[in-house]
Formats: structure tokens, C-alpha cells, sequence
């Protein structure tokens, strides 16, 4: 790999050694659990670190029984699926468990460099580190603080990360950064659809939820997660559909078809968790986040909602090519 890794702080080359990646100054960063921790432990993101580790497979595609969600969104919202990436460098920003990467690695001959702030890097190793080591790279690190020099990458992708971040705009002038010139950044996020956006149960509760303590606000989804799944089905069934985004849970009818029970109720808890219990939630209107794209050197070659998989996903996305 040909990818120099750095000191974000003062963008002095790290190397390897006892345990360590280390500068010329001397500065170094522990590799814990065989990812390298460029970042604090202890941020903004420590309630993803507990989700992606309890619920570590929960969104790994199950091909064998034709469940491809992840596969589906990743070369929806890319167009990468017939295009030849050997060879290419590719980063993603934002991994979690690593349901992604594992797509990169098993459907693309791409050589991977995955980042996450948080303690999901744990997850994401064990699901996907002996998949393809000679092409797949770890990293915990913000995405402010990305231990690359700027202009590295072929492609750079982030989803569903940028509306959890401080600074949606400074988030996204960081991943154009990473890439080369005429490299290729690809992100989705929450939208903006209208006024009632934020009209829902989730806006409602988030200033609460997101203050409880995380193992609390787990057991409290955990608890109930049954009868809002059925109370959520029986509104659909009534033509009341327009009070479910009163109901403290998340989009339930959105799931495959092909879950066992089991497994609905588990990807029930894992979403509604991600929904309540983030620092940060900042959906954005698609034409804002383009602008962003242009005012940091990257032009726009989509903007809108790519559709994927066979029970009505979306996302809003945007893509575009860093300016030479």
C-alpha cells in the first residue's frame, strides 16, 4: 500500500514500532487490540462504540438467504459496482461494525483504509480483518483529524456519519481533502425533506435520550421494543400510517422481509438506538450539502435520493470529482 500514514497533528510519517505508531518527534499512538488509536477514547462517539460491539453482525448482509442490504446501499449510493477498483485506494470514514467494508473487500479488489472514531474499530477488525489483510487497513481516528496526507485517496465514501458529526460542512471539506485530484467522494446523510422533517417523536425525545446513560437507554428500547413494533404495524394496518413518527421507535416496515422475528426485534433495537441516543443529528437539505461539495473543490455529478434494495430504502446522496 502506498498510502503515507501520518501525525495529523504536525504531519510527521508514523512507523511501526513496539506496539506503536511513532513519529520522528517521538509522539506516538498505542495500536490496542491491532488497530492503530489515533484518536481519544473517551469522545462524542461513545455511544456508537457500544452499539456496533453488541450488535456487531446485526447488519452484515446474509447472502445466503439473499439478504444484500448492505451491498445494495453501497453500490447504489456509489455506482462502483462496474467499475474495475483494483488497485485503487479507497477510504471510508465512519465504518461502525464494518458492514460496508466488508462489501469493499469481498465484491472489489479495492485496497481499503477504513476509519472510525469510536471503539467500533474492535467490531470492524473482527468481522472483516482476515478477509483480505494485504488490502485492508484500520484506524481509530476523527474525521477531523485523519492520519493521511491530503490527496491520497481514489475514492473516498462516508455514510451515514456526516449528520452525526459537530460540523457537518467542516466534515465533508475533510473527506474532499483526502482525496486526488480527480478522485472520486461519495457521501450520504439525513435530508431535509420539508418543514415536518423534525416533526416526529425522535426530535421530540432526543434532548432527553441523548443525556441518558447508554446501557440505560439500551434496556428502555430493549423493554418496549415489542409493543412498538406492534402498535407501529397495527397503525399501518389501520390507515393511521401518518402517527407512526409519533412512536418512539424506528422505521420498522423497512427491514427485509426475509428477518426471522428474531432478528427484526434485534435490528429494531440496534436503529432505534441509533436514533436517540447520538451527541449529534443534524439532517441536511441535498442542494446545501452540494454547495459544500463545490466551495471545497469538488464537483457535482449527483445530487438526489438513489434507491436500494427491495423494500422501498433510500438515501440522500451526493456525489462528485475533486478538482484537478
Amino acid at each position: 500500500m502506498t498510502v503515507v500514514i501520518i501525525n495529523p497533528e504536525n504531519g510527521n510519517v508514523l512507523k511501526e514500532k513496539g506496539g506503536c505508531l511513532i513519529d520522528s518527534e517521538g509522539n506516538s499512538f498505542p495500536i490496542i487490540d491491532n488497530v492503530p488509536r489515533i484518536a481519544e477514547g473517551d469522545n462524542y462517539t461513545t455511544n456508537f462504540g457500544l452499539q456496533w460491539n453488541k450488535f456487531s453482525a446485526t447488519q452484515l448482509d446474509k447472502i445466503s438467504r439473499g439478504i444484500e442490504e448492505s451491498k445494495d446501499r453501497l453500490f447504489a449510493a456509489t455506482h462502483w459496482n462496474n467499475e474495475d477498483l483494483a488497485g485503487k485506494e479507497v477510504l471510508e470514514v465512519g465504518s461502525g461494525a464494518g458492514r460496508f467494508s466488508k462489501v469493499i473487500l469481498e465484491h472489489t479488489k479495492a485496497k481499503l483504509y477504513s476509519v472510525d472514531y469510536s471503539n467500533a474499530v474492535v467490531a470492524n477488525y473482527k468481522n472483516n480483518a482476515k478477509l483480505s489483510p494485504d488490502r485492508f487497513k484500520l484506524y481509530q481516528a476523527s474525521i477531523y483529524d485523519l492520519p493521511f496526507q491530503d490527496g491520497s485517496f481514489d475514492k473516498v465514501f462516508c455514510f451515514g456519519v456526516l449528520q452525526h458529526t459537530p460540523d457537518f460542512e467542516l466534515s465533508v471539506k475533510s473527506l474532499i481533502d483526502k482525496a486526488k485530484p480527480g478522485g472520486e467522494i461519495v457521501v450520504d446523510f439525513y435530508p431535509i425533506k420539508g418543514w415536518w422533517t423534525k416533526v416526529n417523536a425522535k426530535y421530540i425525545l432526543r434532548p432527553l435520550t441523548k443525556r441518558m446513560g447508554n446501557e440505560k437507554l439500551l434496556m428502555l428500547i430493549k423493554n418496549n421494543v415489542e409493543w412498538l413494533i406492534k402498535t407501529y404495524n397495527m397503525l399501518d394496518s389501520i390507515g393511521l400510517g401518518i402517527l407512526k413518527r409519533f412512536l418512539p421507535v424506528c422505521e420498522v416496515n423497512c427491514f427485509s422481509s426475509k428477518l426471522t422475528y428474531d432478528e427484526l426485534v434485534e435490528s429494531v433495537i440496534l436503529d432505534t438506538f441509533d436514533q436517540y441516543s447520538p451527541e449529534y443529528d443534524q439532517p441536511q437539505r441535498i442542494k446545501d450539502v452540494s454547495k459544500m461539495f463545490e466551495k471545497y473543490g469538488a464537483t457535482v455529478t449527483f445530487s438526489g435520493f438513489e434507491e436500494f434494495g427491495g423494500n422501498g430504502g433510500s438515501a440522500a446522496v451526493v456525489r462528485g470529482i475533486k478538482s484537478v
